[in-house]
């Protein structure tokens, strides 16, 4: 794979033989952004789970404290007094049976989350093919299927993010952009680290973190030490 010029360079900037404490690592990914947007900072982190089996899976989310950078549009199913409820929260898109139609003739999906009451998951479950693969199924594990709409909008649009192993048992997360200040993008690591230290299954028997990357949208990885967080 050819790689452009400015990723040749900023890829000198990183030893790849070396596992950095997280704040140096923090530091190199800042300095790695040379894009000319900016760029999200993203967080790969190679477990030792087997997600083919129920109990070794990883689901769940998190408030990251300073965010995402990201402007995150917000879509609720809901009915009744619920649907208000959501409107009042700040969703971006409220409905329910209308919107499917919308989604699967017309490919509809300027949204970024999903968010159900459990009312709504029969009416939701119908769109299971295109919201699955996207990653945008509604899961209680998530806190996405709720009847607390409130606070789910709320803590979405603050900064809260779902981790999930995918198919190589690998968690792939943003924890925030460039141009977050070191400390920020320190705070929001280690939440998110925290979480996840907390999700490992107690079915798991051997290691349960192989290795963790940083590394911005355009630029090459940055291995952090795991044995902190062993």
């Amino acid at each position: 794979m050819k790689r452009g010029k400015k990723y040749v360079e900023t890829a000198k900037l990183v030893n790849r033989t070396v596992q950095y404490d997280t704040a140096e690592a923090i530091g190199l990914a800042k300095k790695a952004a040379v894009a000319k947007f900016d760029e999200t900072i993203e967080v790969h982190i190679r477990t030792g789970c087997d997600g083919r089996h129920a109990e070794q899976q990883i689901r769940g989310a998190v408030v990251l404290p300073h965010g995402t950078g990201k402007t995150v549009k917000v879509l609720v199913f809901a009915k009744g007094e619920k649907l208000d409820e959501a409107q009042a929260a700040g969703a971006d898109y409220v409905g329910g049976d209308e919107l499917i139609p919308k989604i699967q003739n017309e490919g509809w999906l300027d949204f970024d989350v999903v968010v159900a009451t459990p009312d709504m998951m029969g009416v939701v479950g119908r769109l299971g093919r295109i919201l699955g693969p996207k990653g945008l199924m509604p899961n209680p594990k998530a806190g996405t299927v709720t009847m607390d709409v409130t606070k789910a909008v709320n803590d979405i649009k603050a900064g809260k993010i779902e981790y999930r192993l995918d198919k190589t048992n690998i968690i792939h997360v943003p924890i925030g952009k460039a141009s977050f200040t070191e400390e920020q993008l320190a705070d929001n690591f280690q939440t998110l680290m925290d979480a996840i230290i907390k999700a490992k299954p107690s079915a798991l028997k051997g290691q349960y973190l192989k290795s963790i990357v940083l590394s911005p949208t355009m630029g090459p990885g940055i291995k952090v030490s795991v044995a902190k967080f062993v």
